[in-house]
């Protein structure tokens, strides 16, 4: 008596298409630190030097890297000519922060606080 086998069908699950962002991005540094921005992001940055009131245009020539959907510029370190423009939103400080120091059995004791300034920017184009 044999004993017939089915065949089994193992069907190997459809790989997801990968969602690729088409939305344009860059990535900039501003303040000791690197942010990956678009059009219409409301960002929190570190203050900058000058004088500046709401309301002020702010350009990024710091550009590390822009990707428009379909290719990528990597700059090495910067690229040349490329600039994300943005408009201040407020300007503003941070929760307070205290910083203690203490040492025990001598009567050392020291208390401080500290609100870091921020900017909040709007992205509006990046070129």
């Amino acid at each position: 008596m044999a004993v017939e086998k089915k065949a089994e069908n193992k069907s190997v699950p459809a790989k997801k298409p990968v969602k690729q962002n088409m939305e344009e991005f860059a990535v900039i540094q501003t303040g000791g630190k690197q942010y990956k921005v678009s059009v219409g992001d409301d960002l929190r940055i570190e203050k900058l030097a000058g004088v500046f009131k709401e309301g002020d245009k702010i350009t990024f020539d710091k550009v590390l890297l822009v990707d428009n959907g379909k290719d990528t510029t990597i700059g090495v370190p910067y690229i040349e000519r490329a600039k994300v423009r943005a408009t201040l939103k407020e300007i503003g400080r941070s929760k307070k922060i205290s910083v203690i120091r203490f040492k025990s059995k001598s009567r050392y004791f020291k208390k401080k606080g500290h609100r870091q300034p921020f900017f909040k920017v709007k992205i509006e184009s990046i070129k």
